[in-house]
């Protein structure tokens, strides 16, 4: 038995567990002459979320961090972490931006391309593995772990015997919520090595307190990497202390023959640099062991958690965690990864709080019906059925997702291009990855980055005067509700960023009117086009003047990192009244079909959830249409005083970052009680059936 070699996952995953992925790359360099003489397998230091955190909140471009840190570990070989088909986005890409992004990931200094998908559907790893071997890199495939009964070592074996006919060139047990208890380590290690002849690495997390025990039995078995984080951003949702493992395995047949002299220097400066990150700090520090029971990943239990406070349900916590296996397997035994986990863990949530899958929400819909991957086990054919049947779809998608997806790289670069960037193979991939946010980053990258740790560790501010002309992050209310806000200083007048949108305030007793918003449009006359959720505009589909059929997609929005579209609700001639990148709320009016285009003055804030209006008055002879969960009116399902029928959608909510449709239970005509884009509280009537 050869030694074991160490992988060091500090200046990426670790930070993106403990500290929202916000370590700056100012802060990665100086430790870089300290890790890069230790003699790592790999030194995991891009891809997960840092791309997205670059861009989105610090400011910097993550192709420099990459060259930066490539320049910086000149004796060490740096890993990324690729979502295959999704890459670095949240969205399946055409196979032409696939290998593009590759080929450029290699050649600004990736190493190593760890590759995974959620549903360990080898079609939608081919595309990133091929390109990945064209580099001549070192190509590790993957295995998202989960416990089902479905996941069987047997199956796993096989899944990493598929691996190696694609020619990975090792193998990653990929264990995201520590799940992988010590013993199942050894067997599954095993079974992978008695299947092929490659290098074996596991990665788990230490949330459940057994990723040291598990990285023992694993060496033990035969493992040849493991995964550890420097000990000073270890334990709780990070992994296991780098020290700790070179320590347990020292002067065995395992010893890894690292330094830990060496590595407590390196120790001493993250500890240093985790103080200034104390703002960002996960809450979950210790060991979850409700995960053991309840096989739910603990960022994924933290969610179910708040959802469930928001829905005045906390009491009910016990009740979703034994409703999630019921959905895990109605769901074909999907690994609980993201998206999975929170598609999984809402409908759950649904069932408990509504009764079992009398709403079923779009994206479990979708998942069940093929649209992410091929599943692990078939989902439960009834909810299939119906889901199909609400998915206006004849069959279940069997194809790769990416196979109806044409060649987009021309078009990605032309776009990348009118939306600031530079014409590089870079820039257009960051355009690529996040349409709606790289024009701002492109606009502002000159000014440098940002300090996360001072910019969003949001301090708690009323918006007096004895906080104007401070700057910062603040939370300010506004009639009743809770926005954060940016502010640069400027005495007692000040602009204020909410949302993305800048307004002019000034600063005054209580009682003081804010200052005006910009003016926005809004139409007249004609059908509205309402935006479904609340994001961002990401595209007007057609100029104005346009003539659309009902059905066509006139806008597409952004909105909790996903692409909606926007349909026209009738024949018509468009008109536009929002602006593309605009922060839209819920219920917004974006445009018309048919009628006309005037400029209006707009209430602030445009960007923050808008007051609910004043609901119309109950007739008291009809049959209440109750919210089954607290959330938004998104839209109606039909007009006021239509007819409808016992079953009928008459009105669609968003909850839980999900679409939900309320029905009608009687026969009869509609009267709403509540208005497009208020805030509904569970229970409350939103219509009524006379």
């Amino acid at each position: 038995m050869s030694k074991v070699g160490i992988s060091e996952l500090a200046i990426r995953d670790a930070h993106q567990s403990l500290h929202a992925t916000r370590m700056t790359t100012a802060d990665m360099l100086p430790a870089c002459p300290m890790l890069d003489k230790i003699g790592y397998k790999f030194i995991e230091g891009w891809g997960g979320a840092t791309y997205d955190s670059c861009i989105r909140f610090l400011n910097e471009d993550p192709w420099d961090r990459l060259k930066k840190l490539h320049a910086a570990l000149p004796n060490s070989k740096i890993m990324m972490l690729l979502r295959a088909q999704n890459l670095l986005g949240y969205r399946h890409y055409a196979d032409d931006v696939v290998e593009k992004f590759v080929e450029t990931a290699s050649k600004n200094g990736i190493d190593c391309f760890r590759i995974f998908d959620a549903c360990n559907d080898p079609r939608n790893m081919e595309c990133a593995t091929k390109a990945a071997k064209k580099t001549g890199k070192h190509v590790q495939m993957a295995i998202s772990y989960a416990v089902t009964p479905f996941h069987t070592i047997g199956k796993y074996a096989e899944l990493a015997k598929t691996y190696a006919d694609f020619g990975a060139d090792s193998i990653c047990i990929k264990d995201m919520s520590g799940l992988l208890k010590p013993y199942d380590a050894y067997n599954l290690v095993k079974a992978i090595k008695g299947k092929i002849d490659l290098p074996v690495e596991i990665h788990t997390h230490a949330t459940t307190g057994l990723s040291v025990a598990t990285l023992l039995k694993g060496a033990e078995a035969g493992a040849d990497i493991l995964d550890t984080a420097i000990s000073s951003l270890s334990m709780g949702t990070s992994h296991s202390p780098t020290e700790t493992v070179v320590e347990m395995l020292k002067g065995s047949e395992f010893d890894t023959e690292l330094d830990t002299k060496a590595l407590l220097e390196i120790a001493a400066y993250f500890r240093e640099v985790r103080q200034h990150y104390a703002s960002l700090e996960s809450k979950f520090l210790g060991a979850d062991t409700r995960i053991l029971l309840s096989q739910v990943p603990g960022g994924m239990l933290s969610n179910l958690e708040s959802q469930l406070k928001q829905q005045g349900a906390g009491d009910k916590m016990d009740a979703v965690l034994a409703e999630l296996p019921r959905v895990h397997k109605d769901a074909g035994y999907v690994p609980l990864v993201t998206p999975t986990s929170q598609i999984v863990g809402t409908q759950a949530v649904m069932n408990v709080l509504m009764g079992p899958y009398k709403t079923m929400t779009q994206d479990f819909r979708n998942l069940i019906t093929g649209k992410f991957g091929k599943l692990p086990t078939d989902a439960n054919p009834e909810l299939v059925k119906k889901a199909l049947e609400l998915n206006g779809m004849d069959k279940v998608m069997t194809c790769r997702p990416a196979d109806e997806i044409p060649p987009e790289w021309d078009k990605m670069v032309e776009e990348s291009k009118k939306a600031g960037g530079n014409g590089s193979d870079e820039d257009t991939l960051t355009y690529a990855m996040f349409p709606n946010v790289a024009p701002k980053f492109f606009s502002e990258r000159s000014k440098g980055p940002i300090d996360a740790a001072a910019t969003f560790g949001a301090k708690s501010a009323s918006t007096s005067s004895s906080n104007a002309g401070k700057g910062g992050s603040y939370t300010i209310t506004v009639n009743g509700s809770s926005y954060n806000v940016t502010s640069s200083p400027a005495g007692d007048s000040m602009s204020v960023n909410v949302n993305g949108t800048a307004y002019n305030v000034t600063f005054g007793p209580a009682g003081t009117a804010p200052a005006a918003a910009p003016a926005a449009n809004v139409t007249v006359g004609g059908v509205d086009v309402k935006a479904p959720v609340a994001g961002t505009l990401l595209k007007q589909c057609f100029t104005n003047g346009t003539k659309v059929s009902k059905g066509q997609t006139v806008i597409i929005l952004e909105s909790m990192k996903m692409e909606l579209e926007v349909k026209a609700t009738d024949d018509g001639t468009i008109t536009y009244s929002v602006p593309t990148g605009t922060q839209v709320q819920s219920g917004q009016v974006l445009g018309s079909i048919g009628g006309v285009v005037k400029a209006a003055p707009a209430a602030f804030p445009v960007a923050a959830p808008s007051a609910p209006a004043v609901a119309p008055a109950a007739s008291g002879n009809g049959t209440k249409v109750n919210a089954p969960v607290a959330g938004v009116f998104l839209r109606t399902a039909v007009a006021e005083g239509s007819s409808v029928k016992k079953g009928d959608n008459v009105v669609i909510i968003e909850s839980m970052k999900m679409e939900l449709e309320i029905k009608a239970p009687v026969d009869g005509k509609v009267h709403f009680l509540a208005s497009v884009g208020s805030q509904l509280t569970n229970g409350q009537a939103v219509a009524e059936i006379q």
